[in-house]
């Protein structure tokens, strides 16, 4: 085999294989070796951590092994045999107490968007979400597939903390807000399904592996929180329905900083509260462009003159073929939402009829793109 087609047979095995490693990522953090290795005393072996889990000594073993190799974990070899502990990479990002960890942002991934995930020729093929095939709930109601449990909805919006803790310094800064002293966090991701208020989804974040498409902001206040810490001088409102908002107050610090108030509503059909700034973080990549064209027209009317929109999501390449990360999180659009990921051109296009001026979009190198439109 010639070396040219030794390398394409490698990279389209690595492509291949994707799947399973990303399963390990998963499976990782849903037995909670992370966790256990964090709180051991010291590095353990396979059998104790198989003893700790409940889990098989021949699974645990070979899944041990594995994120040793994707330096999840590192081993040694005591006494002849081998113990783990957790790397850098592991300790920063997979330990739930550690300030930068993403595990329950992972765990939804694993449990909601993968499984959509393997209907994706059928989204291709129907142009549609798939959460009827992987849950057998209908289309008008996929938002439902997220919260099937009160806990599920409680990790859902910790993961959402965790990403907007690590990401939203960076997309905050993008442009100086400072010119804003009330800025408007628009949340209201949710819809009513049989009684039940259920929230909008969430995917990873293009945090290049970690980040779930969705990502939303207002809930937990995390990305207000963001912005009082970077620009002292405004005040944050963090606007989403009252479930979330009662769900915040409970658990998140964001709602005991004086400058942050909650505010409970619908952004598609209640009254927005007045700002000079709304931010509409991770919104617009869910719904068509008929429903992003009305609640843009909503925020215009209610924006202060002068005042101005922050829309963050991530930009897709002029042509439409790149980064691969957003393309990935526009399929991602397809097998879960009603929306996509766009261009610059596009958002101006929705921003524009809908009243703003000077549109200006910028790239911030990380995650998340920022695009500003003022009054």
């Amino acid at each position: 085999m010639c070396s040219q087609e030794g390398e394409g047979y490698s990279l389209l095995k690595e492509y291949a294989n994707g799947f399973m490693v990303s399963q390990v990522l998963f499976a990782a953090c849903e037995l909670g070796v992370f966790e256990l290795l964090a709180e051991a005393l010291e590095p353990l072996d396979s059998a104790a951590v198989s003893s700790h889990l409940g889990s098989s000594p021949q699974g645990t073993e070979l899944l041990l092994n594995t994120c040793v190799s994707l330096k999840l974990l590192q081993a040694d070899v005591r006494g002849g045999k081998a113990v783990y502990a957790n790397t850098e990479l592991a300790s920063t990002y997979l330990v739930r107490g550690s300030p930068r960890s993403q595990r329950d942002m992972l765990l939804y991934a694993g449990r909601t968007a993968y499984v959509c995930w393997r209907h994706l020729a059928e989204a291709v093929r129907e142009g549609r979400n798939q959460y009827l095939k992987a849950f057998g709930i209908p289309s008008e109601e996929l938002f439902s597939a997220i919260y099937r449990s009160e806990d599920e909805r409680l990790q859902f919006m910790q993961g959402l903390q965790d990403v907007w803790r690590l990401e939203g310094a960076t997309v905050l800064a993008a442009f100086d807000l400072s010119p804003f002293p009330l800025i408007c966090d628009l949340g209201g991701y949710f819809i009513k399904v049989d009684s039940l208020t259920l929230s909008r989804l969430w995917v990873p974040p293009k945090s290049g592996g970690c980040h779930s498409p969705h990502s939303l902001a207002g809930g937990s206040g995390a990305l207000a929180k963001a912005c009082v810490s970077l620009y002292p001088g405004c005040r944050a409102i963090v606007f989403d329905i009252p479930g979330v908002v009662q769900i915040a107050k409970r658990h998140f610090s964001a709602s005991e900083d004086e400058r942050i108030s909650f505010h409970e509503g619908d952004f598609f059909k209640d009254a927005l509260p007045e700002a000079d700034l709304y931010i509409l973080a991770r919104v617009l990549h869910d719904w068509t462009d008929a429903k992003c064209s009305h609640l843009l027209q909503r925020v215009y009317r209610a924006c202060r003159t002068g005042g101005g929109i922050l829309v963050i999501e991530s930009l897709l390449d002029t042509d439409g073929r790149g980064p691969l990360t957003t393309l990935l999180y526009s399929l991602n659009m397809l097998v879960q939402t009603e929306g996509r990921e766009r261009t610059p051109a596009e958002y101006r296009a929705l921003l524009g009829p809908a009243g703003f001026r000077d549109v200006r979009c910028r790239r911030t190198g990380g995650t998340y793109d920022a695009v500003l439109a003022r009054k």
